[in-house]
């Protein structure tokens, strides 16, 4: 008895140091979603903040798309989105089957090196490719901001261990049958492992979505920039700080469509993340 007291006892910790947890968490979302309706002179009144607001406004989210160009930020970024997580599936597919599937001389050594460019710093490499591109006169273009984010060590690694889990059995029978290794790929392979590539496509999504330091650092035109650089480039302009509710609205405009989209596709995410790493 004593012990599914301290079972139950232990169980409500956990349940209320997770809910104090989630409220910490989950606290700055709620404040940037309340100032977004808040007046913009009653918010400016206000000395003590307020967690609540009696007459809720739509107007700052109007003057997110009228007073700044919010909508091209958007369309910029859905271009560069489904183009860079388009190109890099073209290259990490076919990269992650060689590795898992092919024989060729010094394959492991290879991928050995492969996996060591993991360790060299974001930095070092962000400098590399910015003097490839504008060495290439790519800078303030859509190809100067895609392509050095075509392919990833990490997620030709989680593909090839997602592979090399299908059993060999089916790669053998598809040999004998005269089964090209394309055909294989495409019509065995990909769909076995499709909720590993939901997973890598939909954290490329986000990758992209959020992607702030190489785009802020290869495009200075307000034609090419991105919702991240946009809304940086607002508050810089001084709209931002003058005008805080509305600027908090195209926070919450940009940031919906991630946290959709996570929630659409969690169960696919955690089921394609730990599928990855398991053989067998």
């Amino acid at each position: 008895m004593s012990e599914r007291k301290g079972s139950a006892l232990s169980k409500t910790l956990i349940c209320i140091c997770l809910v104090i947890w989630a409220l910490i968490v989950l606290f700055p979302f709620y404040w940037m979603v309340l100032t977004s309706f808040k007046d913009t002179a009653r918010y400016m009144d206000e000395m003590v903040p307020t967690f609540f607001t009696a007459e809720p406004t739509l107007a700052n989210y109007g003057k997110a798309f009228t007073e700044v160009p919010l909508g091209k930020y958007f369309l910029n970024t859905v271009i560069f989105t489904v183009a860079t997580t388009g190109l890099m599936m073209l290259v990490i597919v076919p990269a992650a089957f060689a590795f898992a599937r092919l024989e060729f001389r010094g394959k492991n050594l290879v991928f050995a090196l492969f996996l060591s460019l993991m360790m060299i710093p974001t930095e070092l490499v962000i400098i590399t490719n910015f003097v490839t591109i504008v060495e290439w006169n790519m800078r303030n273009t859509f190809l100067g901001l895609i392509l050095p984010s075509v392919t990833s060590v990490f997620y030709i690694y989680l593909l090839k261990e997602n592979f090399e889990a299908i059993p060999d059995d089916l790669y053998n029978a598809a040999r004998v049958d005269g089964t090209s290794d394309l055909k294989y790929l495409l019509k065995v392979m990909v769909p076995i492992s499709q909720p590993t590539i939901v997973t890598i496509i939909i954290l490329k999504v986000i990758e992209c979505w959020n992607s702030y330091v190489w785009p802020r650092l290869i495009t200075d035109d307000p034609n090419y920039f991105l919702v991240s650089n946009g809304i940086q480039s607002i508050r810089e302009s001084g709209y931002g700080r003058e005008d805080i509710p509305a600027m908090m609205a195209a926070v919450v405009v940009v940031s919906v469509p991630l946290i959709i989209l996570f929630l659409a596709f969690r169960d696919k995410i955690m089921a394609g993340v730990s599928r990855g790493g398991t053989k067998g």
